[in-house]
Parts: structure tokens; C-alpha cells; sequence
């Protein structure tokens, strides 16, 4: 039992390139999301109609916490890179300003979730849009509190916490780990399991 205790605290014991790489995809992220938040406003006005379902085109902001958990393997990966990623984001100037860091939390936390269920070993797709699903739903449920109280209906409520949800599933979840084997693909993740996997 004790070697079974040892070889699980080596596996999530983080070395340094764990430590860098999920730094270095939060920083790559945020730069995304500085761009991605000024597109994201400028298509806004063609939700006018149906406001509740722009959330459809949230699932890129929950990237970084799927892919670091994907690449990294390890248990705060997820909101280590999410946190990151979301620092970036309101150094570069964030159309929600500081707001960003709660959502950044929010998110990494719902992909650490998912992980864990299965204590950080299985990391295939379904995980991956288990996590994009769970980061999804909280950041959603916390934006109907934080951004539009009492502004919507309960069904635009649902609504927009299920595009959510879809777009947590595709983009962060199928995207995340589509990504993480394109990477592995051009040897850039060797030092990781997923590298490995990859060339196996």
C-alpha cells in the first residue's frame, strides 16, 4: 500500500517543465483572449435579438484550463493556466476589466473538477469535454449573477447556460484536445505523457 501512496504523490509531484509549460499556455492563452474579447464584442450587436445565446461563442475562453490538463497531468494544472491566461488578458486591458480573474478561477476550477473525478489519470476526449461542460455551467450560472440579474426570463436563463454548456463541449472540449494531439504530433510535448501516448 505504502509504494501504491509513493507512486501516486510522484505522479502528481510537478516538476519545473509542468510548472512552465502550463505558465507558458496561460500566457499564449491570454493573448488569445485580449483578441478573442474584442471580437467577441464587436460581434455582440448581432445577438441583440436573442442576447442569450451569444454564450455560444464563450468555449474559447475555457482553452487553457482543458489543455493544461490535458498536457500537464497534474492536479492545479488546469487553474494554473486558466489564472494565468486571465491575468494576460486584464494586463493587455479586458473589456470586463479585473472581472476576468473571478471567471478565470471559475473556469479552471470546473475542468480541475472534472479531472479529479478520475484522479487525474484518464485524459481522453470524454474528459476533456466533461471539464469544457463543468467550467462552462459554472462561469454561466456565476455571468447570470454577475452580468444579467433579474434581466432574463428562466427560460433565456437555461438557455444561455446550455449554449454555454455546447460551446464548453465543442470548442473547449473537442477543441482542447484536438489541439493537445496536433501538438503532440510536432514533438513539442515529448516530455509529457501525451507526447508519448502520441508517438505509441
Amino acid at each position: 500500500m505504502s509504494t501504491t501512496l509513493s507512486r501516486s504523490r510522484a505522479a502528481h509531484r510537478w516538476r519545473t517543465v509542468d510548472l512552465l509549460t502550463a505558465a507558458v499556455l496561460g500566457v499564449a492563452f491570454g493573448v488569445v483572449f485580449w483578441g478573442w474579447g474584442i471580437l467577441y464584442t464587436a460581434l455582440s450587436p448581432l445577438f441583440a435579438a436573442v442576447p442569450f445565446v451569444q454564450s455560444i461563442l464563450s468555449g474559447v475562453w475555457l482553452l487553457p484550463a482543458v489543455v493544461a490538463a490535458l498536457v500537464v497531468r497534474r492536479p492545479g494544472a488546469a487553474l494554473l493556466a486558466e489564472m494565468t491566461a486571465a491575468s494576460v488578458e486584464a494586463l493587455m486591458g479586458s473589456h470586463w476589466s479585473t472581472g476576468v480573474l473571478v471567471s478565470g478561477a471559475i473556469q479552471g476550477i470546473g475542468v480541475e473538477l472534472a479531472v479529479a473525478l478520475f484522479a487525474w489519470r484518464r485524459r481522453g476526449p470524454g474528459v476533456a469535454v466533461l471539464g469544457g461542460v463543468l467550467a462552462a455551467v459554472l462561469e454561466g450560472v456565476y455571468e447570470l449573477f454577475a452580468y444579467y440579474a433579474g434581466a432574463w426570463a428562466l427560460g433565456f436563463q437555461v438557455l444561455y447556460v446550455a449554449c454555454f454548456a455546447v460551446s464548453g463541449a465543442l470548442v473547449a472540449g473537442l477543441g482542447g484536445w484536438a489541439l493537445v494531439r496536433a501538438l503532440a504530433r510536432t514533438g513539442a510535448l515529448s516530455a509529457f505523457p501525451a507526447g508519448r501516448e502520441q508517438r505509441g
